[in-house]
């Protein structure tokens, strides 16, 4: 559960949406000695948009690569606490990290297509997961082009390289990319800091428009940003969660004085 003094004290609405993952005091180590992430307790809501803010060195990014433990990738790196996904902790050893990357998947901050074609940059987690007749990864690919509001601009050249798209397409290519495994939660780590304001402005619309299907937790540097397109903002500072709760909440009637001066600029 979220530590009471963190929320915002505004008022509450009615309704509150079911929480797809948790975490409960929720520690990180780099190597096994820099303590990066101290004590994080955050819910994350189903088919809501949940930004992370905070200056830079925080420990945004860390947090969000904890939930579909990348961490795991880099010797030395040590978990403390529990993460659940739907009840179940991902952090014990007896969770495939394979697994948990299929049912959370991530969009980085800058566009990485493979050096591949179009279609083959889609189905590549497909084609990772085992041979499956061709009808169905035209499907897949498909659906999850569709998704990523990106079919109707790349349907005639799928075979084209992925790099010869702008970068707003690339990014929107990786998008569909990371949905067509089908995820329950797909984490983008400031997804649109190396766009221009028009595609950055299409990303945000297709974000809003994926959490119909998805849980979505994103990292971004912008405050503005967070404001637009998210439910729920977690600001962390210094490798600590400051303060959770609804965007207007956070934003509007912050609890906590060090909430109030970032949003004011006056630190970070």
């Amino acid at each position: 559960m979220v530590n009471p003094k963190f929320v915002s004290d505004a008022p509450k609405t009615s309704w509150t949406p079911e929480i797809k993952a948790e975490s409960n005091q929720l520690n990180f180590f780099y190597g096994g000695t820099v303590h990066s992430l101290k004590d994080i307790n955050l819910q994350v809501f189903e088919n809501q948009v949940t930004s992370l803010i905070g200056p830079s060195g925080c420990g945004k990014t860390t947090l969000l690569r904890c939930f579909n433990r990348m961490h795991d990738l880099y010797p030395g790196n040590r978990y403390q606490g529990e993460l659940y996904l739907d009840g179940v902790n991902i952090l014990s050893r007896k969770v495939d990290p394979i697994e948990v990357r299929m049912r959370i998947s991530m969009v980085f901050q800058k566009p990485n297509p493979f050096p591949k074609s179009i279609y083959e940059n889609v189905a590549y987690g497909l084609r990772v997961k085992g041979k499956q007749p061709s009808a169905v990864l035209d499907e897949k690919v498909e659906k999850a082009l569709r998704g990523a509001a990106l079919w109707d601009e790349v349907k005639d050249r799928l075979n084209d390289l992925a790099n010869n798209l702008s970068g707003g397409q690339q990014q929107r290519l990786c998008i569909a990319r990371a949905l067509v495994a089908d995820p329950e939660i797909v984490l983008f780590d400031e997804p649109t800091s190396a766009l221009d304001p028009i595609a950055t402005s299409s990303i945000e619309d297709l974000i809003r428009e994926l959490k119909e299907k998805v849980t979505i937790l994103i990292v971004t540097h912008s405050m503005q940003q967070a404001a637009r397109i998210s439910d729920y903002t977690a600001f962390m500072y210094l490798g600590e969660l400051v303060e959770f709760g609804s965007t207007a909440q956070v934003f509007e009637q912050p609890a906590q004085q060090q909430t109030q001066e970032y949003i004011s600029g006056r630190i970070g």
